[in-house]
C-alpha cells in the first residue's frame, strides 16, 4: 500500500480495532491511536498510543495537532457522535484526511458499517427512491457473505472486560467523560441484575408470544432502543425511550383499531434502571386501553415481524429487518431507510390504518445498495467476526475512494430535475 498514517480514536468494546491496526502495521502503514480511558488501553494491546487525560474541551486541539505532526492520512473511528470521536470530523474536512466511520451493520448479524464522513443521520446515503431505481444495473447480486454470530453473552463479557477496567479512570484518566448515561460500575450491576433474570424471562416470553400467535390478535411493534443511544440523543426528536412510550401509546389508544394490540420488546442490552413494564401499566390505566399492550423483555423478532400489522420505530435497524419483512413501517425520525416507496409517509395518528406497504422491488435495489456501498462481512465480537471483518475492512481501506463516493460521482443525485417521490 502507498505510505498512509492511520489514527485510531476510540472503538468498539472488543479486540476488533487493535487487530485492524495489526493488519494495517503488516501493510506498511502508520498506525497511531489516542487512548481515552483505562478500557481503551486494555483493548488496543500493548501497542503504542497516546493517553488524552484532559477535558473534552481541548480535545479538537490535540486531534489536530496530531494529524499535522504526524502527517495522518486516514482517521478511523466507531460512531461519530462520540464526543471523544465528533471533533475528527471536521478536523479531517479541514485537513483533507479520510474520516472512517465503523458501526454496527445496517443489516445485521452479517455486517458491520463502514462509511466515509458519517454514519446514521450524517449517512451520504441518498433519500431518494430514484436514485436507487438508477444504479440498480450497475449493483451486484444480493452478497449474503459469511455467518457471523454475535451472541449477546458474548457481547456481554466484553463490556465487562472494557468497562470494568475503567473504574480506575478517576486515576489514570481524569478527564474522561462517557458517552453512555452511567459510569462502568453502575452498568455493569444493571447488566449482571438483568442478564441473571433472562432465562426465566425468557420462558415467559415464549410462552407469551406463541399465545399471542395462536389467538391471532392482530398487533403492532414497538421496538426500544437505548436511551444511551446516538439514534436517540442525536439524530431523533425525543429525549428518552420513556417519551417515544408515552407518544405512541398516546396515538395508539386514540387511533388504532380497538381489537389490535401494541407488542413494545426491550432492547437486548438494556441496563434495566427504567421500569419499562411499569411505565406502560400506568399509560394503559391513564389512557383507558387495559390489557391491550404486551411488554417483552425477549423473544424472536423474525418471528414477531412475520405476523405484524406494523412496526413504529424512531431509526433502529429494526426497521430494515421489518422491511425484509415486509412489515408496514413507520420512523419516527430519519433513519437512512426513511424513503419514499419503503416506510410510510404519514403521521402516527394516521399509521394504525394506513394500507400502503413497502415497494419490494424497491427495497431489494436499497438493500443491494447499502450492502455493496456500505458494509462490510464480519462481526465486532466473536472470533470469527472479527477475523472476517479486520480483512474486509482491510481491503475496503486499500480503495482510493469509498464505493457509495464513487457510485455517487457516477450517479449524483439531482433534485428537482430527478423526481424523489415514491413512483
Amino acid at each position: 500500500m502507498q505510505k498512509r498514517n492511520f489514527l485510531f480514536l476510540q472503538g468498539p468494546t472488543s479486540p476488533f480495532f487493535s487487530k485492524l491496526g495489526d493488519r494495517l502495521l503488516a501493510a506498511g502503514a502508520g498506525v497511531f491511536r489516542i487512548n481515552f480511558c483505562v478500557g481503551d488501553a486494555v483493548y488496543w494491546r500493548n501497542k503504542q498510543a497516546w493517553k488524552y487525560r484532559a477535558s473534552a474541551d481541548n480535545l479538537p486541539e490535540f486531534i489536530e495537532q496530531k494529524v499535522i505532526n504526524y502527517g495522518i492520512t486516514d482517521i478511523i473511528m466507531l460512531g461519530d457522535t462520540r464526543p471523544v470521536n465528533a471533533p475528527a470530523i471536521n478536523i479531517g474536512e479541514r485537513h483533507n484526511v479520510r474520516v472512517h466511520v465503523f458501526e454496527e451493520g445496517y443489516f445485521r448479524p452479517r455486517w458491520l458499517t463502514l462509511e466515509e464522513g458519517g454514519i446514521n443521520g450524517h449517512s451520504r446515503l441518498p433519500k431518494c427512491p430514484q436514485w436507487y431505481r438508477r444504479i440498480a444495473p450497475e449493483l451486484n447480486p444480493i452478497d449474503t457473505g459469511e455467518t457471523i454470530s454475535n451472541p449477546v453473552l458474548l457481547l456481554g463479557m466484553h463490556e465487562i472486560g472494557y468497562h470494568a477496567p475503567n473504574l480506575l479512570n478517576p486515576l489514570l484518566y481524569p478527564g474522561y467523560k462517557t458517552h453512555r448515561p452511567y459510569i462502568s460500575g453502575v452498568e455493569l450491576a444493571g447488566w449482571g441484575a438483568r442478564f441473571a433474570k433472562m432465562p426465566l424471562l425468557e420462558r415467559f416470553d415464549a410462552k407469551t408470544i406463541e399465545q399471542l400467535l395462536s389467538n391471532q390478535t392482530p398487533y403492532f411493534i414497538l421496538p426500544l432502543q437505548l436511551d444511551s443511544d446516538s439514534q436517540i440523543q442525536t439524530h431523533s426528536p425525543f429525549d428518552s425511550m420513556a417519551d417515544v412510550i408515552r407518544t405512541t401509546l398516546t396515538s395508539f389508544a386514540k387511533h388504532a383499531p380497538v381489537d389490535s394490540l401494541l407488542v413494545i420488546k426491550n432492547h437486548p442490552l438494556d441496563t434495566g434502571f427504567v421500569n419499562f413494564k411499569k411505565l406502560i401499566l400506568q399509560l394503559e390505566d391513564s389512557l383507558g386501553i387495559k390489557g391491550r399492550t404486551l411488554y417483552l423483555e425477549s423473544g424472536h423478532l423474525p418471528t414477531l415481524l412475520d405476523h405484524c400489522q406494523g412496526v413504529i420505530t424512531i431509526n433502529s435497524t429494526v426497521g430494515t429487518s421489518a422491511l425484509f419483512h415486509k412489515c408496514r413501517t413507520l420512523a419516527l425520525a430519519d433513519p437512512i431507510y426513511n424513503i419514499p416507496g419503503l416506510t410510510a409517509q404519514c403521521s402516527l395518528d394516521e399509521f394504525w390504518t394506513d394500507k400502503e406497504y413497502p415497494d419490494q422491488k424497491l427495497f431489494q435495489y436499497f438493500q443491494r445498495a447499502v450492502i455493496q456501498l456500505t458494509q462490510i462481512n464480519g462481526g465486532l465480537y466473536s472470533q470469527k467476526g472479527i477475523s472476517t471483518g479486520v480483512e474486509s475492512a482491510y481491503q475496503r481501506l486499500l480503495l482510493s475512494e469509498s464505493p457509495l463516493q464513487a457510485m455517487l460521482r457516477r450517479f449524483p443525485v439531482q433534485p428537482p430535475s430527478e423526481s424523489c417521490s415514491a413512483h
